[in-house]
């Protein structure tokens, strides 16, 4: 049988950057300029070089050119996942912000989990220019010692002293949110918390304790249920709601995913949303608004977050940053069917104070 040429086994050498000065008739130094932007270059030259290199398919040597630059124009981001609405605006805001200006971005989930975070620290090492790390569920006094020391660091969500963070208002939005379940006349309000140890998840049950509390009840932590920002959990404890021997009128989620695996169980119980049961949630990611009924929710700038993260990180990595206090992002509480208000109207926004 006869056998196929190897093509594998034939392919030209690469190009090198001596090539490209060979043939252009200049220094080896003129093309590093004109591919690093460092340096004077006249016009006619630099666009002879950027010819030559075109039609040799030349593509310059990223190691190398890191090492000439001392910049790899590329930022690690660490998120505790990669999937879901929020990681992706997280994601979107990043990326948007880091082309604009010619930055790249390496992308690695933790898992919220403490060894994870290690191996993803260390294989970054020297392949990054700076950090943005989220990780609202681990201690931040253990991620000290594996953020490098020589490299900026920007914190979502998460604070660690000495490196400037970003965070959201979630307190006050969760007490917005339930002080408007309040005012349509809900006296038993359920809530589905955060996973434990989450720094969000701790600030959005305050706000909604806090509410509470204002309006002179008791709060019962027999409505607290518990989840895990999954659209599983919120499933699953809207199920365990709805067994109540007591059962509320109104359910907070404490994040939109979970909002909508509980208006999966509602549905499938028969329970009717909000004539039966008023549902609110939080984030206001963007399919929220186009569930059935769309969803009343706090709304968080979520794309804002990682612009806002990828500038101050840029900020930092300049040195032309250095206040580390938190920066804070505030919320707005977004009004739509799903809370029983306004059942004929359109989405209301209202900012929080």
């Amino acid at each position: 049988m006869a056998k196929l040429p190897n093509r594998l086994t034939t392919a030209a050498p690469s190009v090198t950057i001596r090539d490209v000065a060979a043939q252009a008739g200049v220094s080896v130094a003129t093309v590093s300029r004109v591919f690093n932007r460092k340096g004077p270059v006249r016009e006619e030259t630099y666009q002879r070089v950027m010819e030559i290199a075109e039609g040799l398919h030349y593509v310059p040597h990223a190691a190398a050119r890191s090492l000439s630059l001392r910049s790899t124009t590329t930022i690690g981001v660490v998120l505790p996942e990669l999937h879901g609405e929020f990681f992706s605006e997280v994601i979107r805001g990043i990326d948007v912000a880091s082309r604009q200006h010619g930055y790249q971005i390496l992308l690695s989930g933790s898992h919220s989990d403490r060894e994870e975070m290690r191996a993803v620290v260390q294989a970054v090492r020297g392949r990054v220019d700076g950090l943005i790390v989220m990780s609202p569920d681990l201690e931040p006094s253990a991620l000290l010692t594996d953020l490098p020391a020589g490299v900026p660091v920007v914190m979502l969500n998460s604070r660690v002293a000495g490196r400037p963070c970003i965070t959201i208002d979630n307190a006050n939005g969760a007490r917005e949110v339930t002080a408007h379940l309040l005012s349509l006349g809900h006296r038993r309000i359920a809530f589905i918390c955060g996973p434990a140890q989450n720094a969000d998840a701790e600030q959005r049950r305050r706000g909604y304790r806090n509410a509470l509390k204002a309006a002179g009840m008791e709060g019962d932590r027999d409505l607290e249920f518990g989840g895990h920002f999954t659209e599983e959990s919120g499933y699953e404890a809207a199920r365990r709601i709805l067994e109540s021997k007591r059962r509320p009128t109104a359910i907070f989620a404490s994040n939109d995913a979970m909002a909508i695996g509980a208006l999966g169980a509602l549905i499938e119980a028969g329970v009717r949303v909000p004539e039966d049961m008023a549902l609110v949630g939080f984030d206001d990611i963007p399919i929220a608004r186009f569930l059935a009924p769309p969803l009343t929710t706090v709304k968080v700038p979520i794309a804002e977050l990682g612009r806002r993260g990828f500038e101050m990180l840029l900020a930092a990595s300049n040195g032309s940053a250095d206040d580390t206090r938190p920066a804070r992002l505030g919320t707005q509480l977004v009004i739509r069917r799903s809370c029983g208000a306004g059942l004929n109207k359109k989405t209301a926004v209202k900012p929080t104070q």
